[in-house]
Parts: structure tokens; C-alpha cells; sequence
């Protein structure tokens, strides 16, 4: 994701300053206690890199294989990454991957100003014992 410059400083994008406050509530804690910051902080982390990914191929500045190497992800990865995204999401085939037309599709309505409205996102998958421990 490219920062904006103000001068010398550069702007910080709002998803990052909450990953900068779950890491320092986790600093704050022990092992244990951390682990349920840590975790937000990788989940947001993950949606800023999923939609940096998806304005690189919204942009023209990226391929979806160029994006997913810069994210240090396969080419297989980045489809159902993309389609996470609030700007690629509504544009997933229904095995939940945006491919390269869908992602030209998304682009050709950006330009007329007639953009898919992205569906519900799907709750992330959470972890979840089957005894009480």
C-alpha cells in the first residue's frame, strides 16, 4: 500500500493505527492475555493487505498475479483474497474468486460510475472447541 506524503511525514492509512493499538495492547499483556490483540492485529492486517491487493488491480498498477507476488502470496491465493474486498467482493465467481474478468468487469463499471454493490461479508472463521474446557 503506498503511503501519501505531507512534506517529510508520511500519512499513515486509519486500518494501520488499529493495528498499531492491538499491538500495543498486546505489549501491554502476557503471553496469554496478548494473544486475542495479536489476533486482531494479524486479522486487520490481512483486510489492509486483501484490499491494498485490490486497488493495485482496480488501479491498473498490478496484475493479480503481480499483486499477489508483492504480497508474498500465489497467483491461486490472491482470487478468493479479492474476493473479500468491499470493491471486489460482488464481483466473485461463485466458487468465491474474483479471476481477471471479473476484475476487468469491475473496472469497465468504476468507469461508468455503475459499481456492483458488494453482498454481506462472510464472518470470519473462528476457531470453536466442541466441549466447553
Amino acid at each position: 500500500m503506498s503511503e501519501q506524503r505531507r512534506g517529510d511525514r508520511p500519512t499513515v492509512p486509519h486500518g494501520l493505527a488499529a493495528v498499531r493499538q492491538a499491538l500495543d495492547e498486546a505489549e501491554a499483556k502476557d503471553s496469554v492475555g496478548a494473544l486475542p490483540y495479536l489476533r486482531e492485529a494479524a486479522d486487520r492486517l490481512t483486510e489492509l493487505i486483501d484490499e491494498a491487493m485490490a486497488t493495485a488491480v482496480l488501479t491498473g498498477q498490478a496484475s493479480l498475479r503481480g499483486a499477489g507476488a508483492q504480497a508474498g502470496l500465489t497467483e491461486n491465493a490472491v482470487g478468493p483474497r479479492l474476493a473479500r474486498t468491499r470493491s471486489l467482493g460482488a464481483y466473485a465467481d461463485d466458487r468465491g474468486r474474483v479471476t481477471a474478468a471479473g476484475v476487468e468487469r469491475a473496472k469497465y463499471d468504476l468507469e461508468t460510475g455503475q459499481p456492483r454493490q458488494p453482498a454481506a461479508p462472510p464472518a470470519p472463521m473462528r476457531f470453536k472447541p466442541r466441549r466447553p474446557s
